[in-house]
């Protein structure tokens, strides 16, 4: 395997260190100590909407990156060094993403970017990191553009495409449900790809729908939900994500729709999942992740870990975050590079080590596209039983290459720079 050596260390100069420590502190933290500055830390740089309708999903991938960093410190580093999490909030702006991005990489000189929650600031994002040469793994964001036709070498995603997600749960719900859908669509890119996404499996079915386009943030759902009355489909399709998902759902169970239709969708996550009533946790969904496997026994140490830092059971974008810098730390070890490119190549058809993937199945890296290859699954979200959060019940688990299908049918072109 190729290696190359970590680059030498040049010596920091006072005025650098103070700059740092004042763009830090912008980010919320304290100005880093001057002894681990001289010592050339690795750093990852996390964008992330902290504030805003997916601030509660951001906030997890968060958490779950700080419990890979304690624990890649704990076992050396990379390559010998400590690491350090440099996050910045993005505020749900594509704009202030791409420049929360430009600042990690130009003034603070991370080595490697991960992030964002919302599908179009990480699109955003992968163009600034594709321009300065930084590995960029993409942890929670869908559309399949960022591995599809517009993927780039250095970007690899750990949650699954729009259309792995559809295609593990549209024929389900329509064998279950029947072919008539409404869809509560939120209004940018994410939400757009997605219901055409679904548009497109249900027109397989000779199935009809109708949809109502919300912006981000909507607050009061009662003229859509007064149109999904007047419709009256078969399954209402949630696609509203984060806030805005769980105060959509607490409407339509309010206004008793759940008995006259099913509802469900491609995600209801656990974030969401546990921000509603009982009467509002129901339907079928995906799941990119779930704690409780019981054939996987190192998601009990994971699960434990994120049980003891935030009270909650651990959930797919805990994983996301965690799984994400771990395997930037593992394959820099192994490469014993932080050379973007050779690390880039390192990922193509990647293996995550156990300890990383915690899946049932073989997780890896796609060598055509950098689109992990993980379990879905699929099953019904219900009212806890035993577990405060056991909330969900699998019903089916979905290998990733069955509903990612064939990697040469993917439109991603990829150009590695010499």
């Amino acid at each position: 395997m190729r290696t190359k050596e970590a680059p030498y260390a040049l010596p920091v100069r006072r005025r650098t260190v103070l700059k740092a420590g004042l763009t830090l502190a912008a980010y919320g933290f304290a100005p880093v100590p001057l002894r681990a500055l001289g010592e050339q830390t690795v750093k990852v740089g996390m964008v992330e909407p902290l504030t805003g309708a997916y601030a509660a999903l951001a906030e997890a991938e968060v958490a779950g990156a700080r419990l890979g960093i304690e624990e890649i410190n704990r076992g050396g580093g990379i390559l010998g060094r400590q690491v350090e999490l440099l996050v910045a909030d993005s505020g749900n702006d594509i704009t202030v993403g791409v420049e929360k991005t430009r600042e990690l990489i130009e003034h603070n000189r991370v080595d490697f970017v991960t992030g964002n929650v919302n599908s179009a600031i990480a699109l955003a994002m992968t163009r600034v990191t594709a321009e300065n040469r930084k590995l960029h793994i993409v942890t929670g964001a869908h559309i399949d553009e960022i591995t599809g036709s517009l993927c780039s070498w250095n970007v690899f995603r750990i949650c699954k495409s729009i259309s792995m997600e559809v295609n593990a749960i549209a024929d389900v719900l329509v064998e279950k449900f029947g072919n008539r859908w409404y869809f509560l669509t939120p209004d940018y890119v994410y939400g757009r790809s997605i219901q055409a996404a679904f548009e497109r499996k249900l027109k397989q079915h000779g199935g009809a729908s109708a949809a109502s386009v919300l912006p981000v943030g909507t607050l009061d759902y009662s003229r859509a939900l007064s149109d999904v009355g007047t419709y009256r489909p078969q399954v209402l399709i949630d696609l509203m994500g984060g806030g805005d998902q769980a105060n959509s759902l607490r409407q339509i169970a309010g206004a008793g729709l759940t008995q006259d239709m099913a509802v469900g969708g491609a995600l209801f996550e656990l974030e969401s999942i546990l921000a509603v009533p009982n009467a509002a946790r129901t339907g079928w969904w995906t799941m990119e992740w779930w704690w409780n496997q019981p054939s996987v026994p190192t998601i009990k140490t994971f699960d434990a870990a994120i049980r003891s830092r935030t009270g909650k059971a651990s959930s797919a974008r805990h994983w996301f975050g965690y799984a994400a810098v771990r395997t930037m730390a593992q394959v820099a070890d192994e490469e014993k590079s932080l050379e973007p490119v050779v690390l880039a190549r390192a990922l193509q058809g990647y293996t995550l080590p156990g300890d990383i993937a915690l899946d049932p199945n073989r997780a890896f890296f796609r060598d055509r596209d950098h689109e992990l290859m993980s379990t879905i699954f699929i099953g019904e979200v219900h009212p806890p039983r035993d577990d405060p959060f056991d909330v969900f019940t699998v019903r089916a688990a979905i290998r990733a290459e069955d509903a990612a299908g064939p990697p040469d049918a993917s439109a991603c072109r990829l150009a590695f720079p010499s």
